[in-house]
């Protein structure tokens, strides 16, 4: 990852409940959308409502590019559900779709990384930071949260 200065990071942080079957389908859209641009990705498995209102997940997988949910619904609150997205043809799936993330990633705004992003240099295929786990492969719950989601 090229961290010399006068490169932009981006930083995404993948929130997720335990066991999330849909953050594997996230984490390869987003290689496709990256297209090598240098990015540090850190995943936090959400416990409970109190975590999830504090870190900003409104349902499972929730993406942050740089601290901003670009999927984001006015007037939906924080849920330990399954987060839906409009696909192709208006079909709902678990994850954005790789031209919905890409639009979102050129949206970013590259100038502020948190400099504890810069020294961390992860990307999807790094280890988990301290404290935050990984996704396990318990069976995921039936709830169903935020229909009808659109990209910006």
């Amino acid at each position: 990852m090229d961290t010399r200065p006068g490169i932009s990071l981006i930083e995404l942080m993948v929130l997720s409940v335990p066991g999330c079957p849909n953050v594997p389908l996230l984490e390869q859209r987003l290689e496709q959308a990256l297209a090598g641009r240098p990015t540090v990705t850190v995943r936090r498995v959400i416990a409970d409502a109190d975590e999830a209102a504090r870190c900003g997940m409104c349902g499972s997988p929730t993406l942050l590019v740089n601290g901003h949910d670009p999927f984001a619904v006015p007037g939906t609150g924080p849920a330990l559900a399954c987060r839906m997205y409009e696909g192709e043809g208006g079909r709902l799936e678990g994850a954005p779709t790789v031209g919905a993330l890409r639009r979102a990633l050129e949206q970013a705004d590259t100038r502020f990384v948190p400099a504890r992003a810069r020294s961390q240099g992860r990307s999807l295929s790094s280890r988990p930071a301290p404290g935050t786990g990984s996704p396990s492969s318990s069976p995921p719950g039936s709830a169903v949260a935020n229909r009808g989601e659109r990209s910006r």
